[in-house]
């Protein structure tokens, strides 16, 4: 059996080799190129942050200006005497969002991880059968399940509560997919000597696998605090107090071309706190995306 961690050493190694045996004008061309398309992928983030304190006459500049002439604070301003006029307070749409990401993201990794640990270290009849179901639900988008999700939440009456948003999402399978190839790597042998010192499986679990694991959950957290904290609510959420705030600041925005500004800070209110997030952690993420492919 073809040890997948020692294979990817070895790829790495080659790698290095390769890159000594280029020249040094090789590899100012290939800084300079990737450096090229970087600045091109970082441009749209750009346009977000700048257009949030670009004045109105600025924003509908074509072609659209890449620095801020008049930098101004009145969209923000805006938006809080917006937000300060809502009937239902502001901090309680904060609220829920919190709430809702907070719950499902634990959800996610706690139960994503609890059944990837049997998946990944041991054989039982179907074990193989749910893992290639696993996999082949990864196909499957949010629009597919939409339904099925909402027809299960109505039988269960728990359509307009926030457990509509948060238990589709502890079922994901992505976060149980990438934390299960991950504990596949972690030496069956670490195991067997937790348990010859008397460790049970939970404690196994707790104290073994999920530090190993940790680039594999911290990834779970990332995928999952984005997804929730985007969400809406959609069709499973209608009192106007138990919505979270992208829906309050969706509507804020709805109000058409006047509320251009406001629009833009509002962009950059959402995305900071995913990108804060992703920064922090990209590491983890890079490290178990690099090893979630690998098979025995």
């Amino acid at each position: 059996m073809i040890n997948p961690i020692k294979k990817f050493k070895q790829y790495l190694d080659h790698r290095r080799i390769t890159r000594r045996n280029r020249s040094l004008g090789v590899d100012i061309a290939l800084t300079v190129f990737l450096g090229a398309f970087g600045l091109f992928s970082v441009l749209p983030l750009w346009l977000i942050i700048i257009n949030a304190f670009k004045p109105l006459n600025e924003v509908f500049l074509f072609p659209p200006r890449f620095y801020v002439s008049n930098p101004t604070l009145d969209n923000f301003r805006d938006l809080f005497q917006i937000v300060g006029n809502s009937w239902v307070p502001f901090s309680r749409y904060i609220f829920n969002t919190f709430f809702i990401t907070f719950l499902g993201t634990a959800g996610t990794v706690i139960f994503g991880s609890m059944a990837a640990y049997p998946l990944a270290k041991y054989k039982f009849p179907g074990s193989g059968a749910m893992s290639s179901i696993i996999t082949y639900s990864l196909m499957f988008n949010g629009t597919v399940t939409a339904i099925p999700n909402y027809i299960i939440m109505s039988k269960i009456h728990l359509v307009d509560t926030y457990w509509a948003v948060v238990i589709p999402a502890i079922g994901s399978t992505l976060c149980l997919y990438l934390m299960k190839n991950n504990m596949v790597h972690i030496p069956t042998s670490l195991l067997e000597s937790a348990k010859i010192d008397g460790s049970s499986e939970f404690g196994i679990y707790w104290k073994v696998v999920m530090p190993l694991a940790k680039p594999a959950w911290i990834t779970a957290i990332i995928l999952s605090f984005q997804s929730l904290w985007g969400a809406t609510g959609g069709n499973f959420i209608y009192t106007e107090k138990l919505k979270p705030i992208t829906y309050a600041l969706s509507q804020i925005i709805s109000a058409g071309i006047v509320r251009t500004g406001v629009s833009s800070a509002v962009n950059l209110i959402m995305l900071a706190v995913p990108i804060a997030v992703f920064v922090f952690s990209q590491s983890n993420v890079i490290e178990t995306m690099a090893s979630s492919g690998m098979k025995d």
